[in-house]
C-alpha cells in the first residue's frame, strides 16, 4: 500500500477502473469495466462486490468504461454521475439515480465535489445493434471534503487548456492514460504533466490489450526527477 492522503483511498481495478473510498467512508466506482476487463481481480467479478457503494462516475460511454454501469447500478442503487446524454440512456435502462451535468458543472455525490471538464476523444455505446451517441466525453475532478483534489483525465489526448485546470483545481493527483493508441501515450502524458504542472501521476489505461503499448517506464523516463509517478499493482490501493 502506497501513503499518499490518509483520508482518501484508490483501489486500481485495472484498465480505467477505480474504486475510490472517501474521507466519510464512502465509496466511489470510477469507469466500471469488470466482467469483461481480463485485468480485474476476481474478487471483484462477485454480485456482491460492490454492495453499498455510493455512486458510479463516467467519463464518456465506450464499453470499456461502461459496461458494467447499468447491472451494478440497478443492483446496489448508487447514484450515476456523468454528462447528461450518458445519464439520459442509463434512465432509459433502468437506472433510477441518476445526477447528469455537463462540461463546466459541478456535481455533488457523497461528500464529493465532481467538476466535469474537457477530454479530447468520443463517446458512444453498441447498445444492441445500435451505436448510441453518450455526449461528449470528459475528464473528472473529484475535490473530497478535507481539500484533497484528484484530476482524473479519463481517455484524452494531451491539450493546452489542462493548464486551466491546473490553474483552476489545482491537483493534488493526476490520474492519466498512456496506452497509445486510443488515447495519449507517454510523450503526451508527459507534456500533460508539465501542463498540469503534477507532483504526483498515476498512469492507468495501459497494458490491458495488446494495442495498448505505452508503459509507465517510458513515461517516467520521460519526466523530471521532482515528478513522483506512482504505478500501482491491479488491485493495489492507494492511500
Amino acid at each position: 500500500m502506497n501513503v499518499l492522503n490518509q483520508d482518501v483511498e484508490l483501489t486500481w481495478l485495472g484498465h480505467a477502473t477505480w474504486l475510490v473510498r472517501t474521507p466519510e467512508g464512502k465509496r466511489l466506482l470510477i469507469d466500471p469495466f469488470i466482467q469483461g476487463n481480463p485485468k480485474c481481480p476476481a474478487e471483484y467479478k462477485r454480485d456482491d462486490a460492490f454492495d453499498g457503494i455510493d455512486g458510479i462516475l463516467c467519463t464518456h460511454g465506450h464499453g470499456d468504461h461502461i459496461s458494467d454501469l447499468v447491472p451494478i447500478a440497478k443492483r446496489t442503487g448508487a447514484t450515476v454521475v456523468a454528462i447528461f446524454d450518458l445519464t439520459t440512456w442509463a434512465e432509459s435502462k433502468g437506472v433510477e439515480a441518476t445526477n447528469g451535468g455537463n462540461k463546466g458543472g459541478t456535481l455533488s455525490i457523497a461528500d464529493v465535489e465532481v467538476t466535469l471538464v474537457q477530454a479530447l476523444h468520443s463517446s458512444s455505446y453498441m447498445d444492441g445493434d445500435v451505436n448510441v451517441d453518450m455526449g461528449d466525453p470528459c475528464g473528472l475532478v473529484l475535490r473530497f471534503s478535507n481539500g484533497f483534489t484528484i484530476y482524473n483525465a479519463g481517455d484524452t489526448d494531451v491539450f493546452g487548456d489542462m493548464a486551466l485546470i491546473a490553474e483552476l483545481y489545482a491537483p493534488d493527483l493526476v490520474i492519466l492514460p498512456i496506452g497509445d493508441h486510443f488515447t495519449m501515450g507517454p510523450r503526451q502524458a508527459a507534456k500533460a504533466v508539465s501542463l498540469l504542472k503534477a507532483k504526483r501521476v498515476v498512469p492507468q489505461h495501459y497494458g490491458t490489450f495488446p494495442l495498448l503499448t505505452g508503459t509507465p517506464e517510458a513515461l517516467q523516463a520521460l519526466l523530471p526527477d521532482d515528478v513522483e509517478l506512482l504505478t500501482l499493482e491491479v488491485g493495489e490501493t492507494l492511500s
